[in-house]
């Protein structure tokens, strides 16, 4: 039941986020029409690509390790520490705002870079002011020592590298 009520999470919040609205900026004639092929169009698809694979990975965390889903009506049970969750607390976002930065490359508009960016804020504000909070009190001390060994966003590579070892 978990998997189904995680599919339709990612069907309705972040399949919106980065379909539904990048549709409506995009049809809205806000961009930069390019039918060229090349470098930087390759590297949207592969970025696109890699904020899929982000959020995909950490929703299979959420559903097996964390017995619970994405939606913040539904989370995790237990405090995912596994995949993506040691290098960065926030991988879902990253992997969802990995995929609008595809998406701006892609089809070359500054309005999804815009969005991208306002996203980015929305993420943060929500992270700082109800996610920690909430997972602090949830998980207690637990959390306060996973944040104190994993960042909040950008990817620790001395981390990486020291868990790759292990």
């Amino acid at each position: 039941m978990t998997i189904i009520k995680t599919l339709i999470f990612t069907i309705l919040v972040p399949g919106s986020i980065t379909i539904g609205i990048p549709y409506l900026l995009l049809s809205s004639g806000l961009r930069r029409y390019s039918f060229e092929i090349g470098a930087p169009r390759f590297l949207g698809i592969g970025l696109i690509a890699l904020g899929a694979v982000f959020y995909l990975w950490c929703a299979w965390d959420f559903v097996i390790a964390g017995k619970g889903t994405p939606a913040p009506l539904d989370p995790p049970k237990l405090l995912v520490r596994r995949g993506l969750y040691r290098l960065t607390r926030n991988p879902i976002y990253l992997g969802v705002l990995l995929l609008l930065i595809g998406e701006t490359i892609l089809f070359e508009s500054l309005s999804l870079l815009a969005y991208a960016l306002v996203l980015w804020i929305v993420f943060h504000l929500f992270v700082i002011l109800y996610e920690e909070p909430t997972l602090k009190r949830q998980f207690r001390g637990a959390y306060d020592e996973y944040c104190s060994a994993v960042p909040r966003w950008v990817p620790s590579l001395k981390r990486a590298k020291r868990e790759s070892r292990q």
